[in-house]
Formats: C-alpha cells, sequence, structure tokens
C-alpha cells in the first residue's frame, strides 16, 4: 500500500489559521455589505446543516410574536437569571418602577446550563442587530397604543437558542416549557410592588398607587386562633389550582371582615396582600353607574389580585332582591343592582380571571342579605371583635417589645370586663416608648372605660326606671278619672 508523506504540525496550524482567516474575512464582509435579511439566511442555512449532523436538538424562542411579547421569553427571562452559578462570569442587573428589588438577566451570547429531570439544557441568549428597522414606525405607533412594552422601533432581534439531546424533544417541549411559564410567572410576582387600584370615570384608574404597607400577619393585631385559621384557609387557596378545576368552579375565594370601626379590618386586608403579593383593587359601588360598568371592571382586572368592596352595606341599600325595582325607581342614576352585584361575583362573568381573592367589610353584617353571604360568595366570615388579650400581646410585642410584665394580668381581666378596640389600645401604647409608663397609661384608660360603661348602664337603668313611673302614673292618673 503507497503511502504518502504525512503533513506535518506546522503545516496543519498554517492551514487552519488560513481558513480561520478566510472565514472572518468573509464574516466581516458579509456583515458590512449583505443586507440583515441575507444574513439571517445565511446563518440559518449553516445551522440548519450543522444540527443535522448533531445529535442536538434547538428551540428558538422570540421575543416577540409578531407586535406581542412572547410570554415564553419573558418567564425565560426571568427563570434563568435565578440559576446563574458562581461560574457564571457576566450578567445583567436592572430594575423597573414595578419591581421591589434589582432583577438579575442573562447577557448576550452567555451559556446558561439548566437541568431538568436529568436532562442537561443548554440556553444562550442571541442578540442579532436589525440595520433597516425591525418595524416600521406605523407598525411600532400601533403597538404603543395597543399597550406593547416596548414603544419604539427596534434596533435589534433577540431570542433564545436552547439546546438538549435530540431524544428527549417531547419531554423539552411538553414538560419543561410550560415549567418555565408557570416558573416564571411565579417569580415575576414576588418581585412586584403591590399597587393600589381605584376606579375613575367607569375603568380602573391608570395612575396606580403603589402601596408599601408595612402589616404583615406576623405584626397583625387580631385573635391568634382567627389568625392561623385565616392564614391555613389562604394557604389551602393558593395551593389549591388543580383541586378548583377538578370540582369545576373559579379560583376565586370570598372573604367577609365584620365589626365595629378600629378593630383592623384595613390592616388585615394589606396583610393578606403583602402575604400574597397581590394587587388591591378598591371598588367604590357608588362611582358605578350599571352593572354592565361591573362586568367591565372585573374584566379589567388583573388574575392574582385582591378586590375589596368596603362597608358594603352602605354601598347597596338593598334588603333583598325583589325590592329592585322600587330601589331603581328612587335611584334612577345608579342602576347597580344586588342581582348585577351577585352575578359580578358569582356568575358567568367572574370565570373571567382567576387568583382573585374578594373582600366584603361591613359594621353591621345583619344588614347585608343572606344571598351575599352564603359560601361560593362569601366563603370565610371573619369577626374583627374588640381587643382580646391575645391581640394585646401582639401589640404589647409590637409598640413595647415585651413579651412578660407585671401589669399584663391585671390588663388581661379588665379587657375581659370593657370593650376597646385594637386602634384605641394601640393609641394608648404609641404615648410613650416606656413599657412601664404606657402599661399604667393603660390600665388607667382601661379603667376609666369601666367607669364609663358603668355611668352609661346607671343612666340607662335611670331612665328606664322614670319611664316605667311615668307610665305607672298615667295608668293610675287615668283609673282615678274613671
Amino acid at each position: 500500500m503507497a503511502t504518502g508523506k504525512l503533513p506535518g504540525t506546522k503545516t496543519i496550524l498554517s492551514a487552519a489559521a488560513s481558513v480561520a482567516a478566510s472565514a472572518m474575512l468573509i464574516r466581516s464582509i458579509a456583515n458590512e455589505f449583505l443586507p440583515a435579511e441575507f444574513q439571517q439566511y445565511y446563518i440559518s442555512t449553516i445551522r440548519s446543516f450543522r444540527n443535522r449532523l448533531s445529535s442536538q436538538f434547538t428551540i428558538v424562542i422570540d421575543e416577540y410574536r409578531g407586535h406581542i411579547k412572547n410570554e415564553l421569553f419573558e418567564a425565560a427571562d426571568m427563570y434563568l437569571g435565578t440559576i446563574t452559578t458562581p461560574s457564571t462570569q457576566r450578567v445583567k442587573l436592572g430594575k423597573t418602577e414595578n419591581e421591589k428589588n434589582l432583577a438579575i438577566t442573562v447577557d448576550t451570547n452567555v451559556e446558561v446550563v439548566d437541568v431538568f429531570e436529568d436532562v442537561n439544557i443548554q440556553w444562550r441568549l442571541v442578540c442579532i442587530e436589525s440595520k433597516g428597522g425591525y418595524e416600521t414606525a406605523g407598525a411600532a405607533y400601533g403597538r404603543q397604543m395597543r399597550g406593547g412594552l416596548n414603544t419604539t422601533l427596534r434596533t435589534e432581534i433577540r431570542f433564545y437558542e436552547l439546546s438538549f439531546g435530540k431524544k428527549y424533544k417531547e419531554k423539552v417541549i411538553n414538560s419543561y416549557l410550560p415549567y418555565i411559564l408557570e416558573k416564571g410567572k411565579i417569580i415575576q410576582e414576588e418581585g412586584k410592588v403591590i399597587k393600589l387600584y381605584t376606579v375613575r370615570h367607569q375603568y380602573w384608574d391608570a395612575k396606580t398607587i403603589k402601596i408599601d404597607h408595612p402589616m404583615t400577619f406576623k405584626t397583625l393585631t387580631m385573635d391568634s386562633e382567627i389568625k392561623k385559621a385565616l392564614m391555613e384557609d389562604l394557604n389551602n387557596y393558593i395551593n389549591g389550582k388543580e383541586f378548583y378545576r377538578r370540582i369545576g368552579k373559579a379560583w376565586k375565594r370570598g372573604y367577609l371582615l365584620y365589626g365595629p370601626p378600629g378593630t383592623g379590618k384595613s390592616s388585615l386586608i394589606a396583610a393578606m396582600a403583602n402575604y400574597l403579593n397581590y394587587n388591591i383593587y378598591d371598588l367604590d359601588l357608588t362611582d358605578v353607574m350599571r352593572n354592565s360598568d361591573l362586568r367591565s371592571l372585573l374584566l379589567g382586572m388583573s388574575s392574582r389580585s385582591i378586590l375589596v368592596i368596603e362597608d358594603i352595606d352602605c354601598s347597596i341599600k338593598l334588603q333583598n332582591r325583589e325590592s329592585e325595582d322600587e330601589y331603581e325607581a328612587h335611584n334612577p342614576k345608579n342602576k347597580v343592582t344586588l342581582s348585577g352585584l351577585l352575578n359580578f361575583i358569582d356568575g358567568l362573568w367572574s370565570c373571567c380571571g382567576s387568583e382573585r381573592i374578594i373582600i366584603f367589610t361591613t359594621n353591621h353584617k345583619d344588614r347585608l342579605d343572606p344571598a351575599l353571604l352564603r359560601p361560593g360568595r362569601m366563603d370565610m366570615h371573619i369577626h374583627m371583635t374588640y381587643c382580646t388579650f391575645s391581640a394585646f400581646k401582639q401589640l404589647a410585642l409590637n409598640y413595647l417589645g415585651l413579651y412578660n410584665h407585671n401589669l399584663l394580668k391585671q390588663i388581661e381581666e379588665l379587657l375581659g370586663k370593657v370593650e376597646v378596640t385594637p386602634a384605641e389600645v394601640a393609641g394608648e401604647l404609641m404615648k410613650t416608648s416606656n413599657a412601664e409608663v404606657s402599661l399604667q397609661g393603660l390600665v388607667k384608660f382601661l379603667h376609666n372605660k369601666m367607669k364609663e360603661k358603668e355611668e352609661i348602664k346607671t343612666e340607662k337603668n335611670s331612665k328606664a326606671h322614670n319611664e316605667e313611673e311615668n307610665e305607672n302614673e298615667k295608668t293610675l292618673h287615668a283609673k282615678n278619672m274613671t
């Protein structure tokens, strides 16, 4: 067998360098003179040829689908920022007004490796310059009017490439990517700033208010057993997606908060919003003109939100649905009816959206129509009571930082005899940071409350006695006249 002389190492390296230089020259000329469309075609052709020879499969996730932001791209952006490792040498940091903290995202051409059920998946963010503008000014303007996130001409095309073994294609598409979508949404929700929406001209006000309320369940002043039961109910709700789907009900939960003013209804709502990281939609029914506007407002709400209707007994002056015709006759300008409200919170329209909490508050539960209170509308009724000793201990910890004191036993006895709201007790504890002076002041306040209570009781008894004597005198006088 004839054998030729093998080329030396120097010759091989020289040839390789020549090929590399030629490739770089061709690439440089292509970038400089060839249209962007041809460059994309060239890249696509080379990638297609390479993929046919490879055991790897590649999925491309574009940043946009037409003029609409691709939800999968956004979810991947969120998710990949959480799996960067110490070996990652470059990331991007940023923050918007809607985010609580700095957000980490993947930088261009940085490879990130993820493992899902023993499948290695390589991610890479690709960015290609769009020399002629990816879209026209007219198209960009149309997208801006529709509320697009990127309202200027796009000068670059961004997409993610994820590569993995071809045999795992079905698992990645059917299991991994839905997992990325779900995780991305959770990460986005956890990092968002909670906002308060109010009604303006029959629509949710675009100028929303950021809520930075510090109240949490840890610092919330309410009976410990009621607080525990509520938190368990909320946990069952947020983990109940499959349960609600299985029983065929909309994924929502209703709560009625009732009790006298100053018992902490607003603080509880703030604690629930912080616990769930849900936006709050504050609905004053007197601002709504008709039932159809209620439906529009419902459609305008985001999922994972809390709808609050405060003082429901004052907003809808209906005791039962049979009196609606009479109500409309006397209130021609306000066409919101009890039936309209019931359909709003529990009808077909209530299924437009998911993961929603509906909260009614009232000082007078007995004034509400029973139709509002049944399970499925108001699933849990929470009595916001006067200050109990359990609630006071939380207040003492919050305001004075103490767990124990020789006056606590006396305060417990007084709280069992007099009705004071948590707001009243907090007002006394705020007067000084000296624990001894503060608690003595509270004891004096509670004694005064008891004294007022006895005086009112004595006055009522005296009044009743006088009325009884007057009635007896009238009866006696009538007998004498006969």
